[in-house]
């Protein structure tokens, strides 16, 4: 065990998450800001590397989407099994500052092909920044705490994009989209630096309570790299949980990777409005709903398991008809204020995603189990999502030019409707698996 694995305060063995478990928590939620911040950057500034560098809506997809994911999800598998027999501080420590200078060079591409080589190797030093973090903050908040703190570390994404959005928008619209690469990825530096030196690696399990066994492969996985995967993926509720994730990031980074092109080319909004209005969006309804959804979970769930697909299923048929409004609405401003209710409600499905498989793993399998999570998801939706919407608004481009992309949008629906009959799968094997066990919903 490392050393720095014993040097666990008191107060966040007994009772409540002491001062240095929120600490750590707010330092965790600020890189993962900064890993989001430079995931997105090249899709909130595509209009101009666009009129730059010559990149078509299909090239787009594909950067943001197969190219990132491949190398983002195939590394968070060695990577997360390495964090679990290691110092996970310091695999996020590293990963930080990797990727942020990978950022740094898409800043100096001058080619589709360099921008290409740089973007994957963002995905690789990302690779090693959300797992270890799940794993660290599931060992610094106790059971009954962990979704409203996953909740709180999962607002990095919605956070990042929209001061991506403020932040990345006005540089470029200052200076370039050059400038924005390099100044964020430089910030990106320094916190590599600030979690190396202050926050510490918690106990494995210390918080844990003594639960059921609930199948024999849990009672006797070893820590190995192939026993966690045997039983990740052999057990329904952890795949259907990772399916129906994936399904909706399908969705989501879709419409994440592409709305800022949508909106200014075919909405009519200009590069300093996206930086005001749309960053507001993003910021303050992706937050309330992944905030809201963890604290929901929290409240529902030691009622009933089946909170874990019901939340996310509910809130995912609700946004459908509001999706179809955003596509349809003829300006920007009516446009915003149909996006405003998806863009809350399709994030519903991550706090209870993580903090299942969290709660339904051992300690010593969390952050590989995690990073098998995001494998998953970011497999379907980053990896095939962008890449699926780029390529339909090329095929569209030909007939219909000016409204490509709006027609491309209404394509996603279907992928909505498989989200929810997923997440309603899952409520049937959570149903089971609590039957099996004698535990009654």
């Amino acid at each position: 065990m490392d050393i720095d694995n014993r040097r666990l305060s008191s107060p966040d063995r007994v009772g409540g998450p002491g001062t240095r478990a929120w600490v750590a928590l707010a330092i965790l939620c600020f890189v993962y800001v900064l890993n989001f911040l430079d995931r997105q950057l090249l899709s909130i500034l595509a209009k101009p590397i666009q009129d730059d560098l010559g990149v078509t809506d299909g090239q787009l997809g594909m950067i943001t989407g197969l190219y990132f994911a491949l190398f983002y999800c195939l590394i968070s598998i060695p990577v997360g099994w390495f964090a679990d027999r290691t110092n996970r501080v310091r695999v996020l420590s590293l990963a930080c500052a990797l990727w942020s200078a990978a950022t740094i060079a898409c800043g100096f591409a001058a080619s589709y092909p360099q921008l290409v080589i740089a973007r994957m190797s963002v995905g690789i030093g990302e690779a090693g920044g959300v797992p270890p973090s799940y794993a660290i903050i599931s060992d610094l908040f106790p059971p009954g705490k962990r979704g409203t703190a996953l909740g709180l570390y999962n607002l990095g994404p919605p956070l990042g994009q929209a001061m991506g959005v403020a932040f990345g928008a006005s540089i470029a619209a200052a200076y370039s989209w050059r400038d924005a690469f390099l100044s964020l990825g430089a910030v990106g530096l320094g916190a590599a630096l600030i979690v190396f030196l202050f926050v510490r690696e918690p106990a494995r399990g210390g918080l844990d309570t003594a639960r059921p066994v609930l199948e024999p492969v849990r009672a006797t996985a070893s820590e190995g790299f192939l026993a966690t995967c045997r039983m990740f993926f052999s057990r329904p509720v952890l795949l259907l949980v990772a399916l129906a994730s994936g399904a909706t990031q399908f969705v989501t980074y879709a419409v994440l990777n592409f709305t800022t092109l949508f909106l200014m080319r075919e909405k009519g909004m200009t590069l300093s409005e996206i930086a005001i209005y749309y960053a507001l969006l993003i910021g303050i309804a992706v937050s309330a709903g992944i905030y809201t959804s963890g604290r929901l979970i929290d409240w529902l769930a030691p009622r009933s398991k089946t909170a874990y697909a019901y939340v996310p299923a509910l809130a995912l048929a609700l946004a459908i008809p509001f999706f179809i409004g955003f596509v349809r609405a003829p300006a920007w401003p009516v446009a915003m204020v149909f996006l405003a209710v998806p863009t809350f409600l399709n994030y519903f499905y991550l706090s209870p995603a993580v903090a299942l498989v969290q709660e339904e793993v051992q300690p010593h399998q969390r952050v590989l189990s995690g990073a098998l999570l995001l494998l998953v998801m970011n497999l379907i939706g980053l990896g095939l999502g962008p890449t699926f919407l780029g390529a339909v608004s090329d095929h569209f481009r030909i007939s219909h030019p000016h409204n490509s992309l709006q027609l491309a949008f209404y394509t996603l629906i279907p992928f909505y409707v498989v989200a929810v009959l997923l997440f309603l799968a899952l409520v049937r094997a959570l149903r089971r698996e609590e039957a099996r066990s004698g535990v009654a919903l």
